[in-house]
């Protein structure tokens, strides 16, 4: 099951599962079916069956399309597919995800990864790989995926919202992943950058002045006027809406911008940087 266990200290996604787990029992004892008798009309095992009613084990949409289908549900099993997968990521991507969507400009600045929203699957996975102490395998997928899923909002059909992205260069230097997934990476930023809704700026190592040396952060405003503040450091990230913490941030994100080389002057930096892959 990998990235569907059950976290377990998640009120939110505990109370999904409890409503899951009970609506998939109730289905396979009316249908007069042992756990075992179940596992094997949807070919899964019987412990499997079991964690899943015990709420220990998130049912993939796959599980659910067979219950739905063995159970007879007429598709009442399956629309629970969208609540479950959601909960398969921890909270605070969850709550990072809801802000984003729900966000009409986002502001951010990064020091030494490509942001979240830009990043590759393969540099996705870099990211997570370099982690130390080490996450496990599930653990990096897990992550990856939650990534992944984030990224739906920069597609401009989803309305109009507006992205701002600062890169400090160092980013563009650093292989993560080694040169190709490096240079995929790159092509990627290049593509972003030609959506209308998205300013992408490279602030260059050779500048004097950083206001961004206290690592990155991004802003996120709302539609209802509030300001949200993520920022992140070695051993936990922060979310404020208090106005005195998300001025100064807004303020230092202002003079990053105007530190960084414009968006269309930025464009030949990373090309340069996309060419240095290749040889």
């Amino acid at each position: 099951m990998g990235e569907w266990e059950a976290g377990l200290d998640d009120e939110e996604a505990g109370a999904v599962m409890r409503t899951v787990t009970r609506q998939l029992k109730l289905w396979r004892e009316a249908a007069g079916l042992t756990q075992a008798e179940f596992g094997a009309a949807i070919k899964y095992g019987e412990e499997l069956v079991s964690s899943v009613e015990r709420g220990r084990r998130i049912p993939r949409p796959e599980y659910l399309d067979a219950a739905d289908e063995v159970l007879g549900a007429g598709g009442k099993i399956s629309a629970m597919k969208k609540d479950v997968a959601e909960i398969r990521y921890p909270k605070m991507v969850r709550d990072l995800k809801n802000l984003e969507e729900e966000a009409v400009e986002l502001c951010a600045y990064n020091t030494s990864v490509i942001h979240g929203l830009l990043q590759t699957e393969d540099y996705a996975r870099a990211v997570f790989n370099a982690h130390r102490p080490a996450l496990t395998e599930d653990e990096v997928e897990q992550q990856v995926t939650a990534r992944l899923a984030r990224q739906e909002i920069l597609d401009l059909m989803t309305g109009r919202r507006v992205f701002s992205f600062v890169q400090c260069e160092s980013t563009l230097r650093r292989p993560m992943g080694g040169r190709m997934v490096m240079r995929q990476q790159i092509e990627r930023l290049l593509e972003v950058a030609q959506l209308r809704n998205v300013d992408l700026q490279v602030l260059p190592l050779d500048r004097e002045v950083n206001s961004g040396t206290g690592g990155s952060f991004r802003l996120l405003k709302l539609k209802r006027g509030t300001t949200v503040a993520f920022s992140e450091s070695p051993l936990s990230s922060r979310v404020t809406a208090d106005p005195k913490e998300t001025t100064v941030l807004d303020i230092r994100y202002g003079a990053l911008r105007a530190q960084a080389l414009s968006p269309q002057d930025s464009l030949p930096l990373i090309e340069k940087a996309l060419g240095e892959t290749r040889t």
